[in-house]
């Protein structure tokens, strides 16, 4: 008789149920649309944070102790210690080395180059590559592009510049690896009249050099940075021309994270033992620059602050624009169902009056019409997140260039949701009639 009842009353006065329906069906569709985009914009919005390049710089241990003398600093430019190239398969064998999405070494040396190749001839001294840009000193930069790099369980990996700098852009094209071809910066090439195809002649900048090597120009390089005036070559003919095999100066990572929050930026050494298997455990920039440190012995692992700071940032508001507008739709959907709650009560006097002379007790008149409207808020929440499914395929794709899958625990959350907005949003007309004394109401008072 209880559901009878309950089934009845949904289907006697349909305007103001389908009313009632369709301001929680909205809310619940837009809250729907907002959580599905926000379970997935952080994972999407990570991934497109790494076109701003690496957020990690390696360098040696030795190098971060500094050398200044009335806030200068001393240490040569090109000069200190190097780490070695063998080691670098060990960053993808970190707790969380799925999140490290791209790594290049750099070695820098200063370079002379002349324009013209040998041409079969004998070398030309390295006087007449000095003389033939006039004591211009060019920077050489070595560096991996597409390199495979071997991985102590077997496997294979492989990254590059591309991946840390995704912004520089090539006309022509990127060297090949272990091949002689380089790729030379725009504004270098405007001022020396250089192109794709240009034969040059690199030698280093340094006493008792004598080994000139030949290369081939293969693409212009557009970085808006210092390598716009300097040659980029592969990182072992840099290394050399430079004399150090196997060796690189600093080391650019780009890994995915989670933003930190105050947690996540707490000193390591402060935190307890679980804090630290907890704050190891999650992906912050700090604890993956830990676990490089780590795994790369004799080497300081720095944030760069500008990228990472600036994604965290990002999301944060994103995310909380999501929320707001959730909070929104549902406190939207709340006043709606409680305006059309308290207007069916002012209809049903009658009935509820009859109702309670003819023995129902308040709690039962309560638990009567709070299951009409439980029915109401599982029918307008399943329209509701039908309709938010589609939107939040619009949204994203849209908006953040993604589309977000159907999760089916979002069905569960947002019937919930739906039930206790419609609960909360009629609570107060329910406790009125459930409250109504019927002898007035009988006699038509």
């Amino acid at each position: 008789m209880f559901l009878r009842l309950v089934a009845d009353s949904f289907t006697r006065r349909p305007k103001r149920k389908l009313l009632t329906l369709a301001a929680l069906a909205l809310g619940m569709a837009v809250a729907t649309a907002a959580l599905s985009v926000s379970l997935d914009v952080g994972d999407r919005l990570a991934q497109e944070f790494r076109s701003l390049g690496a957020n990690l710089l390696v360098t040696p241990e030795a190098d971060s102790l500094p050398l200044e003398i009335g806030g200068v600093d001393y240490r040569p430019a090109n000069a200190g210690a190097y780490l070695p190239e063998a080691d670098l398969g060990k960053l993808k064998t970190i707790f969380w080395r799925h999140n490290i999405v791209g790594f290049a070494p750099i070695l820098e040396a200063p370079a002379i180059f002349v324009k013209g190749g040998l041409g079969g001839g004998p070398p030309e001294p390295p006087a007449e590559l000095q003389s033939a840009i006039h004591g211009e000193k060019i920077t050489l930069i070595g560096t991996w592009v597409h390199h495979v790099v071997q991985i102590p369980d077997g496997t294979v990996y492989t990254t590059g510049v591309e991946s840390t700098n995704p912004w520089w852009r090539i006309e022509g094209r990127w060297f090949a690896e272990r091949a002689n071809e380089v790729v030379i910066g725009n504004n270098l090439a405007k001022r020396v009249g250089l192109g794709v195809g240009s034969e040059i002649v690199l030698g280093m900048d340094s006493p008792g050099f004598d080994t000139p090597w030949p290369v081939k120009v293969v693409g212009i390089l557009s970085s808006g940075a210092a390598e716009d005036n300097a040659i980029v070559a592969p990182l072992d003919v840099t290394q050399s021309l430079a004399g150090k095999p196997g060796q690189y100066r600093r080391l650019y990572v780009s890994a995915l994270t989670k933003p930190e929050d105050a947690f996540g930026r707490r000193d390591p050494k402060s935190m307890t033992q679980e804090e630290f298997d907890r704050w190891y455990c999650s992906p912050y920039i700090s604890s993956i620059a830990l676990q490089i440190s780590q795994e790369l012995k004799g080497t300081d692992v720095r944030v760069i602050r500008r990228v990472a700071e600036g994604e965290g940032t990002i999301l944060i508001r994103v995310r909380m624009l999501l929320w707001l507008v959730t909070f929104a739709a549902l406190l939207a959907a709340a006043l709606a169902v409680g305006a059309s709650a308290a207007a069916s009560v002012i209809e049903r006097r009658t009935e509820i009056g009859l109702m309670k002379a003819l023995g129902a007790g308040s709690a039962l008149v309560g638990v009567l019409l709070a299951a009409e409207q439980l029915l109401v808020a599982f029918v307008g929440g399943g329209i509701g997140y039908a309709v938010g499914i589609v939107l939040a395929r619009l949204m994203g794709q849209k908006i953040f260039g993604f589309t977000p899958e159907p999760k089916l625990f979002l069905l569960f959350v947002v019937l919930v949701l739906a039930s206790l907005i419609t609960l909360l949003g009629s609570a107060y007309p329910l406790r009125r009639a459930s409250q109504y004394d019927p002898a007035p109401i009988l006699r038509g008072e």
